[in-house]
């Protein structure tokens, strides 16, 4: 499989998964222990807002190599039909792109590196 050639849409419906998975095991690890309290929590990390935010902290922290680059570029600049319900157009296309380079890490096996970008986004 060449996931540098998926489609960015694919890798992006994966690393949702996984980003969210990540997120959610954070929250309970912190000892936040009632299902609300957990999905208010949750909002300040899986919103478009809050990926794009992140996405913008890791580029500015130079610590993509090359190839990922070229998947986030890919997927932030992807002609998508679907239209963001919640916010604007680039906002949502920088969350894809953040999703999008965490679904081909996990299909390279890069947890170590998904496991740094985590936790940069969670502040351990």
């Amino acid at each position: 499989m060449r996931t540098n050639e998926m489609n960015v849409l694919v890798l992006a419906y994966l690393g949702d998964a996984i980003y969210e998975e990540y997120v959610r095991l954070y929250l309970i690890k912190k000892g936040i222990a009632k299902v609300n309290d957990l999905q208010k929590e949750a909002v300040k990390y899986v919103s478009a807002k809050a990926q794009s935010g992140f996405l913008h902290e890791l580029l500015e922290k130079d610590i993509f190599d090359e190839t990922e680059l070229s998947v986030i570029m890919r997927a932030r600049n992807h002609k998508g039909k679907s239209k963001p319900k919640h916010t604007d157009i680039v906002t949502y296309k920088h969350a894809t792109a953040l999703e999008a380079i965490i679904g081909y890490l996990y299909l390279e096996k890069r947890n170590d590196k998904i496991d740094k970008i985590m936790n940069f986004i969670t502040g351990e």
